[in-house]
Formats: C-alpha cells, sequence, structure tokens
C-alpha cells in the first residue's frame, strides 16, 4: 500500500475541504461516487444518502461491510439577533473552545453562501475587560459574525438567511512536510480516504477478496445513527474504521492503526479483535489496542439496530477529536494496511 500512500492523503485532503456536516453531506457522497464511477466500481445510493460499493469475492453469499462516514461536524442557524449576529446550533458533540474565532461559511436554501466568524458575545477584552476572559463557552454565549453589512434582524433576513440553514466550519486542512495532516474532520474523513485508497489498490491490482467486500460510506455517523439501516443483508462482519484517541491516559497513537476493544456502547466482538491483532502482527503493521469511554461508531449504531453480526472498530489515530484534529501519514499507511489485510484475509 506505500505506493498508494499519497493518493489517500491526497483524497484526505479533498474530503476535508468538502463540506459535508451531519444532515447535508450529498457533495461528500457525490465526490465518492464519482471516484467510483472513475474506477468502474459498482455502487448504489441508499434511502437515508449513504454509499454502498460493492466489489465481489470468490464467496459472494457471505460479504464483509466496512464503514467509513463522511459526515462532520458543524451547526445549523438557530436565530437572528437585533444586532444582526446569528445563534447557532451544533451538528455533532464538541465544546464550544474548539469553535471560537473560527472562521465559516453560511448557505442560504437557495445556495448563497456568506462567511463569518464564530465569536463569543463578549470577544473582546478591550471592550469586556475579565468578562471575556471569564465568560462561559457555552451555546447561549456564542454566536456567528457575518462579515456583511448587516446591524439588524431585517436586514440579514434581506440576504436570504434563515433558520435550519447549514453553517460550515473552515477545515484548514495541510499537510506538514513531517508527514502530519491538520484538519477539522479527519473524523471521519481520514477514514473515507483510506477506503478509497483501498479501492482503487484493490481495481488496479485485480484483487479478489475471498469474500464479497462492500464499503459503506455513511452520512448521520455523528449523530448515532449512520449505519442503523441499509447494511448488505448477507453481511457477517462488519468493521468500522474511524478512528482511535490519542491522548492522556490513552494507549492509542498518531502513527498507528488503533484498534478498539470498548467504546461507549460495549465491548467489540472479541474474537474479531484478536484477528486484527494477529493480521497486524503477521503483517508488522505498527498497531495499538485501546478504549474509548466517550465515543461510538457506525458498528455501535448497526448493533444497536438489530443487526446479528460480528463487529470490530479500527482506525489512524487522531488527535484532538472534535476539534482541530492531526494525524499522520504513518498511522493513514498501517490503518490501509491492516483493511487489506483484513479483506484478504480468511
Amino acid at each position: 500500500m506505500e505506493k498508494y500512500l499519497d493518493y489517500m492523503v491526497d483524497e484526505i485532503v479533498n474530503l476535508a475541504k468538502i463540506p459535508s456536516p451531519t444532515g447535508y453531506a450529498d457533495r461528500a457522497i457525490n465526490y465518492v461516487a464519482s471516484i467510483l464511477k472513475g474506477l468502474n466500481v459498482g455502487y448504489r445510493i441508499t434511502k437515508k444518502g449513504a454509499l454502498i460499493a460493492s466489489i465481489d469475492g470468490v464467496n459472494n453469499d457471505m460479504e464483509r461491510t466496512i464503514s467509513a462516514h463522511v459526515d462532520t461536524l458543524g451547526a445549523m442557524v438557530k436565530g437572528i439577533k437585533g444586532t444582526g449576529h446569528l445563534c447557532f446550533d451544533t451538528l455533532g458533540g464538541y465544546m464550544m473552545s474548539a469553535v471560537e474565532d473560527e472562521n465559516c461559511i453560511v448557505e442560504t436554501v437557495d445556495g448563497k453562501t456568506y462567511t463569518g466568524t464564530i465569536l463569543t458575545t463578549k470577544p473582546s477584552p478591550h471592550i469586556h475587560g475579565n468578562e471575556a476572559k471569564q465568560l462561559e463557552r457555552k451555546l447561549e454565549n456564542m454566536e456567528i459574525v457575518l462579515d456583511e453589512r448587516v446591524a439588524s434582524k431585517e436586514e440579514v433576513e434581506g440576504l436570504g438567511i434563515g433558520i435550519g440553514d447549514f453553517v460550515f466550519l473552515d477545515p484548514r486542512t495541510q499537510v506538514t512536510s513531517s508527514g502530519f495532516i491538520k484538519s477539522r474532520h479527519l473524523d471521519d474523513k481520514a477514514s473515507a480516504g483510506i477506503l478509497i485508497g483501498v479501492i482503487k489498490y484493490m481495481v488496479e491490482n485485480k484483487i479478489l477478496p475471498p469474500y464479497k467486500t462492500n464499503f459503506f460510506f455513511s452520512t448521520y455517523e455523528e449523530v448515532g445513527h449512520g449505519a442503523s439501516a441499509s447494511i448488505p443483508q448477507n453481511t457477517f462482519e462488519f468493521l468500522a474504521v474511524d478512528m482511535g484517541a490519542p491522548g492522556e491516559g490513552q494507549n492509542s497513537s498518531e502513527f498507528a492503526v488503533c484498534i478498539c476493544a470498548k467504546d461507549s456502547s460495549g465491548p467489540y466482538d472479541y474474537d474479531f479483535r484478536k484477528r486484527l491483532v494477529e493480521l497486524c502482527k503477521i503483517n508488522n503493521i505498527d498497531y495499538k489496542i485501546d478504549m474509548y469511554p466517550y465515543y461510538g461508531s457506525d458498528a455501535s449504531a448497526a448493533l444497536r439496530a438489530g443487526y446479528d453480526f460480528k463487529t470490530g472498530l479500527i482506525g489512524t489515530g487522531v488527535f484532538a477529536s472534535h476539534s482541530y484534529e492531526r494525524t499522520h501519514k504513518d498511522g493513514v499507511l498501517n490503518t490501509a494496511k491492516l483493511v487489506v489485510g483484513y479483506i484478504n484475509s480468511k
């Protein structure tokens, strides 16, 4: 997979720059579809907007499904203040400090876009003194200041902005010379880019896996029901490719593939996890095992929906998840190697 690393990184960057907050992920799905068409890989779009691509195997009566989600954190306009500033509500779970001072784009229902900045209601210590520093960073103390000459609710409405309009966070994507990938939305654009690279590898190398393999690009993972429907009925194993969470007290790493033993939904299948670890050992893949008590995945959603199959969760380590995130090319490569190893295993 080494020769596909640059391609995967490019696709991670491309995806990160496509606005696709939960509930408005069509652009990212359409982008994935365009790549699949170029590779001549069949796919279908579900009623809920997910994309499922399939590659035949030796046995097409038994299927493996591998997921990544293209929906991200974001926001929606909740109200318009008399000052012309906007109240907003969150899409997905993040701290207000993680988006304070962030540039954003507001898109109206008729497709107009306006730039703005997310700020506290007391953004300047020159005006508010210690109040600005001590203000609690919670939703009711945050607002969006538009880059437009507006000073009233009526003037904002005149721009076409209304309740329910989507707000896109600036991803600020960059790749450093030392191999780090820094961006918002690496959860889970990093995994989506990895799966695109794996599909390209399989097509170009004419890989025939032992079982039919489905790639499930979901669109509502950040709000908990991404893969709760439409999983191919012959699926006997479901592998969610999401992210590891490095940080204080964690075993995860930005440079390794992280294998989740347990998250907020409970433990993942033990035998499945042991096989993933064995694949790492056999193929000399750098890996870490970890647990994430405040985390759920598409595999969690599938189990809650009543699906009966073994589940696993892996991903490159993503530091500062749900904030301004970071991973490394090594973690991307190790994750791709494990996905390919898994696909080719019996």
